[in-house]
């Protein structure tokens, strides 16, 4: 269910609720205030008139012309029927009759009217052709009941006030529904609109347009929520590049191999290539072959690390030891380039707390490289220095050096400088990636600092157990 039609069933349930509390209860109000309203407007018309004008009228006794002229006036201002009633229930003077004797006795009417205050619904057939509401206030003279002042007004009246008060009521009720409008539209617009600019967007990268843009104004959640997502399609951009990269340096690094060894196998089968030379070419073989068997181990170590599968095997061991041992392994390459290994060490032992096995690695590949970019002789230096509760872990050669421009790319799968292409062929581009997802999962750091034409320094740090 769409947000804009939950947004339209929302206001026209608000519309419905509020229409029925108008209807069954508002309408209720308004026609209670407006009948307690003409009561007390009828009922501030007689008690003036019992407190004043007819009290004067006997004080100065005055004509009855003068006081049915006065009834007359009241009456027509406050657009009320006024009687002035005696002690013996006859009616002397009536507003809507001032020139002559109303001549209205108590024969005409219930005088049960003047003894209540307010009576409603009163049918008095020979005077009025309508229900009637009556108020009834007695005037006193010399102390004593002397009669009644009597206010009509018609029971349509209230009928009417009460139709005031509703009109106004469903005036407020459309100002209401025009507020509510503007309220859901505004949060169709802060919502609706955002989640459906989401939608669209979402659908484009998912086709693959990562260039599609959200625009999305906002300072809100949704501004947030499409920030999220732009990072997160940026990073998978980045992450289709690098994948578009890695099959091409695969298939680069796997084809020119398989290239070499098809061709010469095709040569040593059909004869192209001498009896007497089939040695130099069967080495080529094998050194391709080793070449595919180093590339495929590396990626399947590589696929291992990504899916997680990077298992260590945490123990202490001295470091130190193991330096010597991969530095002894690599004596006769050394001695072929005639390059110098030194080996420096804060201690004569230094214990840390790794995977020994991943360590030897690294450390391996280090110094595969170092001895890869440094020239005849030259020298290496691998070392320990103790920082702490550290150990650095330091290989440093005085080789040919990283051109500024490929130093922050060192630890890249596939990445090779230009120089490294082409001085080591068999290489993998993976060995440095490899070594720092191995002291990433040692949860240490791996650094490189290189000086073109000066040497390249790679260092890394383990726990001292």
């Amino acid at each position: 269910m769409r947000v804009s039609f939950k947004l339209a069933l929302s206001y026209l349930m608000a519309i419905a609720v509020l229409s029925v509390i108008v209807n069954f209860w508002g309408r209720d109000a308004c026609q209670e205030k407006a009948e307690q309203r003409v009561k007390d407007r009828l009922r501030a018309v007689v008690t003036n008139l019992s407190d004043s004008s007819v009290s004067d009228f006997f004080e100065e006794m005055g004509s009855i012309e003068r006081i049915r002229k006065e009834l007359a006036y009241v009456g027509k201002t406050t657009e009320t029927r006024i009687w002035l009633v005696n002690s013996e229930h006859v009616v002397l003077a009536d507003s809507n009759k001032p020139q002559s004797d109303p001549d209205i006795g108590p024969e005409d009417y219930d005088s049960l009217i003047l003894e209540q205050n307010i009576s409603e619904n009163v049918i008095i057939n020979s005077v009025f052709n309508e229900p009637m509401l009556v108020c009834s206030e007695p005037y006193v003279y010399n102390y004593k009941p002397a009669g009644y002042i009597c206010g009509f007004l018609p029971m349509s009246a209230m009928n009417r006030e009460a139709s005031g008060y509703i009109g106004i009521m469903n005036l407020g009720m459309l100002v209401m529904f025009a507020a509510l409008f503007l309220i859901f539209s505004v949060i169709y617009l802060y919502t609706a609109i955002p989640i459906k600019t989401i939608r669209t967007a979402a659908v484009e990268y998912a086709k693959g347009n990562y260039d599609h843009e959200m625009k999305i104004r906002s300072r809100d959640e949704f501004k947030e929520l499409s920030d999220t997502i732009e990072y997160m399609v940026s990073e998978l951009k980045q992450n289709e590049e690098k994948q578009r990269k890695f099959i091409a340096n695969i298939s680069h690094d796997f084809r020119s191999p398989l290239t070499s060894i098809k061709g010469y196998a095709e040569a040593l089968k059909d004869g192209t290539i001498p009896y007497e030379n089939k040695d130099k070419y069967l080495d080529i073989i094998q050194f391709e072959s080793e070449r595919l068997h180093k590339l495929t181990s590396s990626l399947l170590q590589l696929s291992s690390i990504d899916s997680g599968g990077l298992s260590l095997d945490i123990k202490s061991f001295d470091i130190t030891k193991v330096i010597r041992n991969i530095a002894d392994a690599f004596e006769g390459t050394c001695r072929n380039k005639k390059i110098l290994l030194k080996l420096k060490f804060d201690e004569p032992k230094i214990f840390v707390d790794a995977d020994q096995a991943r360590i030897e690695q690294v450390i391996y590949n280090l110094t595969d490289n170092a001895i890869k970019f440094s020239p005849k002789d030259s020298e290496i230096i691998m070392g320990v220095q103790v920082k702490g509760v550290k150990a650095v872990v330091r290989v440093k050669d005085y080789g040919c050096g990283i051109p500024k421009e490929s130093i922050n790319r060192v630890f890249e799968r596939f990445y090779k400088s230009d120089l490294s292409r082409g001085k080591d062929k068999k290489g993998t581009g993976l060995g440095l990636s490899i070594a720092k997802e191995i002291i990433t999962a040692h949860d240490e750091e791996i650094h490189v600092i290189s000086n073109e034409g000066a040497g390249t320094e790679f260092s890394f740090t383990l726990p001292i157990s």
